[in-house]
């Protein structure tokens, strides 16, 4: 298992803990002491099943929830402390539907923010232009509107307007989870390749533990409202820990049933 470095962290939880507004019972979404450094540039994967914490642990670093015990630290300073909105706004997230307004067109969409931020309409332009290139689609694609789109299409469309404003972090909620197969492994690809050449700080939250394992610089593995802990991929590969080693053995069923989308 991992042994975080002792660097600046870019987003920290310090014994977070997260129980429902008015005493609700339900224990889906809970979160119990989670102790948690993400450092800059590194890709960190959330893996857990359904219910296990994963998505509350994200919705906690951009203050759409509120830690009910501990502190979240974003660069440092409190989500508490952060004015919402500029915390958003140092913050892509990106979601399994894209999230894009359909009554927008593509430039639209990707020029929202940067209009928000009174950016000067040559700045957008540019901005929404160089976006297209780096997800790989044309300009002919701006007036389109996102029921237009292909489900690749609209996923590269939602993280270019994640990016729009350059922020430094990027969150990512099961964001391959509605494309079919073929299509997943290559937008998988290709956001490697956006990464390597972006060096955000990203936050992926996925059950998947191929794609875990394909784009995880570190590897959180989350159980019932708890870290069990945080791996290398490779850290993960060998690990006995019983959660790790159940996604393990999934991985090893994926294999021999020689399933062609999923990656080796």
């Amino acid at each position: 298992m991992s042994a975080e470095p002792d660097r600046e962290a870019v987003i920290e939880f310090r014994n977070v803990g997260y129980r429902l507004p008015g005493g609700r019972d339900s224990s889906a979404g809970l979160l119990e002491s989670i102790n948690l450094r993400v450092h800059p540039g590194e890709t960190l994967v959330l893996l857990g099943r359904s219910g296990a914490g994963k998505t509350t642990t994200l919705k906690l670093i951009n203050r759409l929830l509120e830690p009910t015990g501990g502190q979240v630290l974003v660069e440092g300073k409190s989500t508490l402390d952060w004015d919402p909105i500029a915390l958003r706004r140092r913050i892509g997230y990106v979601i399994q539907e894209t999230g894009l307004f359909p009554h927008y067109t593509v430039e639209q969409n990707i020029a929202l923010v940067p209009r928000l931020e009174r950016w000067p309409e040559d700045g957008i332009r540019a901005r929404v232009a160089d976006l297209l290139a780096l997800i790989g689609l044309s300009e002919d694609f701006l007036p389109r509107y996102p029921h237009e789109l292909s489900g690749g299409q609209r996923q590269r469309v939602g993280v270019a307007r994640a990016l729009a404003v350059d922020p430094p972090v990027l969150l990512m909620d099961e964001p391959f989870g509605a494309l079919d197969p073929l299509t997943r492994s290559e937008v998988r690809r290709e956001f490697q390749a956006l990464q390597r050449q972006l060096q955000k700080t990203i936050v992926i939250v996925t059950h998947d533990i191929s794609e875990a394992l394909l784009l995880g610089t570190r590897i959180a593995l989350v159980d019932s409202g708890k870290l069990v802990g945080t791996f290398s991929p490779q850290e993960f590969l060998r690990s006995g820990e019983p959660v790790a080693a159940a996604y393990l053995a999934q991985l090893r069923e994926l294999e021999r049933s020689g399933d062609p989308h999923e990656p080796r």
